[in-house]
């Protein structure tokens, strides 16, 4: 009689199924006196369907004890799930009905970045996810691509991205362009403009019409010339050779005949 070993298995187990993934949901929280929607992320590289999540974020807001004051204003974190026009006026509509207002998009899609400046959110157009941590570039790091945009940039709203700006249109007192890379503006540059926000000092500013409320470009900050001109032309704003930021001509500064225009500097 041979008996059984203690280590030889008397039945078959069954096969261990794969953990099943559950998709995340809509997160609405308070992050530093912020309000923040925050949408899911890929499950297993799909996105969950806008439906779905709008869905959620009504039920959400119906269902939850309002921890926000009328009026209050909302940053959108989206990711990388591509939105349309027509998705975010939805979003801005149901957002509405609980008195809450879309004010910033955070995204790393272009076309999302695009659709939110149209409808006159501010935008910070990212690369990837660590730019949420508002983490500083390593030097040397590649900039994204130019961020390409045809409109008028309203007061109250600024544009953030980790490139090259371009806008085909005016910018407006009251706004804001902030670029790792250069800012052109084929058109009048009347707000901010903060070109090399990484660090770069190499970066320029350039405008058809340089008008601007303030200028930087990476740690130098100046303010226009305190004797207004009725002349405008394209002009480019570069840091010189003294470690200020000077404004020359386009024409002069392309033939390296700069003709500065004097600028005072804040303290």
């Amino acid at each position: 009689m041979v008996s059984q070993s203690p280590f030889t298995p008397t039945t078959d187990l069954p096969p261990q199924s794969p953990e099943k993934l559950v998709p995340e949901q809509v997160h609405l929280k308070n992050e530093d006196g912020q309000l923040v929607l925050r949408l899911p992320s890929p499950v297993q590289g799909a996105l969950p369907p806008w439906e779905d999540l709008l869905l959620q974020l009504k039920q959400r807001l119906e269902s939850s004890e309002r921890f926000w004051q009328p009026h209050s204003a909302l940053q959108l974190q989206s990711g990388d799930r591509l939105l349309d026009s027509r998705q975010l006026q939805a979003l801005v509509e149901t957002l509405g009905e609980a008195q809450l207002l879309l004010k910033r998009v955070i995204t790393s899609r272009r076309q999302t970045a695009m659709a939110a400046i149209t409808l006159g959110c501010s935008v910070d157009q990212l690369t990837d996810m660590e730019y949420l941590n508002q983490s500083i570039p390593t030097p040397g790091q590649p900039l994204a691509s130019p961020l390409y945009l045809q409109t008028t940039v309203r007061s109250g709203i600024d544009i953030r991205h980790p490139g090259t700006i371009m806008i085909l249109g005016d910018t407006n007192p009251g706004s804001a362009l902030i670029a790792d890379g250069d800012i052109v503006v084929w058109g009048r540059l009347r707000g901010l403009a903060h070109a090399g926000a990484g660090g770069n000092r190499q970066c320029r500013i350039m405008a058809l019409q340089m008008q601007p409320t303030q200028l930087r470009i990476a740690d130098l900050v100046a303010r226009p010339p305190d004797s207004a001109t009725t002349q405008y032309g394209p002009e480019v704003a570069y840091i010189g050779d003294n470690q200020g930021i000077r404004i020359a001509l386009a024409e002069d500064f392309m033939r390296q005949q700069l003709t500065p225009r004097g600028l005072g500097f804040d303290p």
